[in-house]
């Protein structure tokens, strides 16, 4: 590991239940009152009806790969100790879709689409972070 420090997300009053729940072991999103639509990131209304009424929910923490990307070259220092990492976009069971890293895996090119993952949180400064493995 480096000793420079890693870019981390900007903790919100809007953003906070989602980083609470990850401290806590669970993954969250937001779903509408009104149509039912699920969604991440945090954002204040509703992007399928714009709706402002919203609770969290936790997932039950499985999904599938959408898509991906390996990264062999570190553009911020930080990551540099990280090659090869992959970036990936998962689709929650629950419908919602992240950004994360599928970790774990003996070679970095081995992921593929539609591949069933389950999270693993872990820790990153004084964030807890959603990651998936394979499985």
């Amino acid at each position: 590991m480096t000793d420079i420090d890693l870019p981390l997300p900007i903790r919100t009053e809007l953003t906070a239940p989602y980083w609470d729940s990850l401290q806590q072991g669970v993954l969250s999103y937001q779903k509408c009152s009104h149509c039912g639509h699920a969604w991440l990131p945090a954002r204040t209304e509703c992007p399928s009806c714009l709706h402002d009424q919203w609770q969290w929910v936790p997932s039950g923490g499985r999904g599938k790969v959408v898509s991906w990307v390996v990264f062999h070259m570190a553009y911020h220092k930080a990551f540099e100790s990280r090659l090869p990492y992959n970036v990936a976009i998962i689709e929650l069971e629950e419908g919602p879709r992240l950004i994360s890293n599928v970790v774990g895996l003996a070679d970095p090119n081995g992921l593929h689409i539609d591949q069933r993952v389950t999270l693993r949180i872990e820790q990153e400064g004084e964030f807890s972070v959603p990651r998936f493995v394979a499985g």
